[in-house]
């Protein structure tokens, strides 16, 4: 059975486009409909992560009905939005939105031993041997920056295949980054962009977790990190240009609240699927599973925030993906890349379906409002 757009349960949170008014709204699910929760005590998605009790707050909060929530899905796909009709957005707004790289050492190691081994078995299997001889069978019990990850390190540099990506994969150190700027992210239904110069790119379905100024992790929604691999290739400096354009991050649908029924352990627990369908037929899946993750969602945020480094309007923080494409395509031994057209589908059961269809960055729409934007607009309508 297809994981569904929307999960039936759980406290969601989102925000919308809704004709008569200027500014984003803030809505939640209940039943069929979307209600309209805006208020001048929580007039912002990163008002209500700043609460003692976001999903309390949520859960209870008045306002009416601005849709069926099947219609405002439909309405939210670019290129079918009737403006005359609520669309959703992604699911924040002022937090800055970071990212985490190379966190899933299970698959990275096996990925450098693929490249170094350059189709060699012999040579594959020797390094594949060093590593397990010092860390046992399971890779994903390699804990980053531990006394075993520092001799698999001296193994591999002794072998000659040391990397600044192992070097953040077991490494003490975790790779942050800033994916885009706040009120840059775009939903579900949108256009996700890629550089027209790049010619080798894929998704990322990742848990994306959402962080209050504090610190504290109220909620998770799903992202897709669009990577171009050619241009990061070329050099680990050219980081923002592969990560950061225009829709080049999307998130949602929403924004589950973390309450007794949903936790930090239930994210911790799933699987991430991963759908591409071309519009030349060509099909891709995939499965990445958080279990496998190196480093926790816990010390990715600690990573990301603390004395070093503090976000009063708090952050969303992708946790990276273990799924690598390499189903090849337009022919034998050329690997995956997008073409234009692209429908991406991220999905798990506690969290939905994010779904885009993949543009040219220079082709989707271009990012026009702002964090002063929405401050002018909520003042214009008595929310500040």
């Amino acid at each position: 059975m297809a994981n569904p757009i929307v999960p039936s349960e759980g406290v969601l949170l989102g925000r919308a486009r809704v004709p008569g008014h200027d500014h984003p709204r803030l809505v939640t699910v209940r039943g069929d409909d979307v209600v309209d929760i805006t208020s001048k005590a929580a007039p912002t998605s990163r008002d209500i992560a700043e609460l003692d009790d976001p999903a309390g707050h949520v859960a209870s909060a008045k306002g009416p009905a601005i849709g069926d929530l099947q219609q405002i899905l439909a309405n939210s796909w670019s290129g079918k939005t009737d403006a005359k009709a609520p669309s959703l957005l992604s699911p924040i707004d002022l937090q800055a939105v970071k990212a985490a790289g190379v966190t899933f050492v299970v698959s990275l190691l096996e990925r450098v031993i693929e490249e170094q081994a350059r189709g060699d078995k012999a040579k594959s299997d020797l390094l594949r041997k060093d590593i397990l001889g010092l860390i046992g069978t399971d890779l994903s019990q390699l804990e980053p920056g531990s006394e075993t990850a520092m001799k698999v390190k001296q193994t591999l540099i002794s072998r000659g295949v040391w990397s600044q990506y192992l070097e953040v994969g077991i490494g003490p150190d975790a790779e942050i980054f800033t994916k885009c700027q706040p009120m840059a992210s775009v939903g579900y239904g949108a256009d996700v962009g890629i550089l027209p110069i790049s010619e080798w790119n894929n998704p990322e379905p990742e848990v994306a977790m959402v962080v209050s100024s504090k610190g504290n992790i109220v909620g998770a929604t799903l992202g897709n990190d669009v990577n171009l691999r050619d241009v990061e290739g070329r050099s680990a400096l050219l980081l923002g240009k592969a990560k950061d354009n225009n829709a080049s991050g999307s998130l949602g649908p929403f924004i589950r609240l973390f309450d007794g029924a949903f936790t930090i352990e239930t994210v911790k627990a799933a699987d991430i699927a991963l759908s591409v369908t071309g519009e030349d037929g060509f099909e891709l899946t995939g499965v990445s599973s958080m279990s496998q993750i190196s480093r926790s969602p816990e010390a990715l945020v600690d990573a990301a925030i603390g004395r070093h480094h503090q976000y009063p309007d708090g952050f969303v923080i992708y946790l990276g993906t273990m799924f690598a494409p390499v189903k090849d395509r337009g022919g034998a031994g050329k690997g995956f890349t997008h073409k234009i057209g692209d429908v991406v589908s991220i999905s798990t059961p506690s969290l939905g379906t994010l779904s885009n269809t993949v543009r040219l960055s220079t082709e989707a729409a271009p990012w026009t409002y702002g964090a002063s934007h929405l401050f002018r607009d909520l003042a214009k309508a008595g929310l500040l």
